[in-house]
């Protein structure tokens, strides 16, 4: 099946895979844009469960300051490389990750961290299982599996504090 140069480009933008992934997708889905992006968000997802085990032991720490001062938070994002830590994709999430902790006020990372018996709402409470503030859609899991499968390598957040005048 011949495959529209233009439609590749297309795909590319929307789901930041590599050419030929967007070709190949577009191939199996007999040139139709919507069933291509999802057969790269399942093929992202393999990726992904196949890296969550390897060590994140580089990365960086990200502040961000809310207009005023009145609001603060830092992030530690960690990955497996000091290459992939110096990327601007890299860098881009661990600066919305900083603004995310700002504007929600997560009190963990993680759902399982949330002691049991709490009868807290883990998708107020854990990090990652919030709606993304960019794009209520997506999940903050969601945005670093995205970034996961554009860097190859593993991403993981180990923690953060958020600061408010007055707390």
């Amino acid at each position: 099946m011949k495959i529209a140069t233009e439609s590749i480009k297309e795909l590319r933008e929307q789901s930041g895979a590599g050419v030929m992934e967007c070709r190949n997708a577009l191939v199996e889905a007999e040139g139709h844009l919507e069933k291509a992006l999802q057969i790269l968000k399942q093929q992202s997802l393999v990726k992904v469960e196949k890296k969550k085990s390897r060590t994140a032991a580089q990365g960086l720490i990200e502040s961000y300051v809310h207009a005023g001062g009145r609001i603060a938070a830092m992030v530690e994002l960690n990955c497996e490389t000091d290459f992939v830590a110096r990327t601007n994709e890299f860098k881009e999430l661990a600066h919305n990750l900083a603004m995310q902790v700002a504007a929600m006020s997560p009190r963990f990372v993680r759902p399982e961290e949330i002691p049991a018996g709490s009868d807290v709402d883990p998708k107020a409470t854990a990090l990652l299982l919030q709606p993304y503030i960019k794009d209520q859609i997506m999940t903050i899991q969601d945005v670093i599996n995205q970034t996961i499968a554009k860097t190859g390598e593993n991403i993981k957040v180990s923690r953060f504090a958020r600061f408010e005048i007055g707390e």
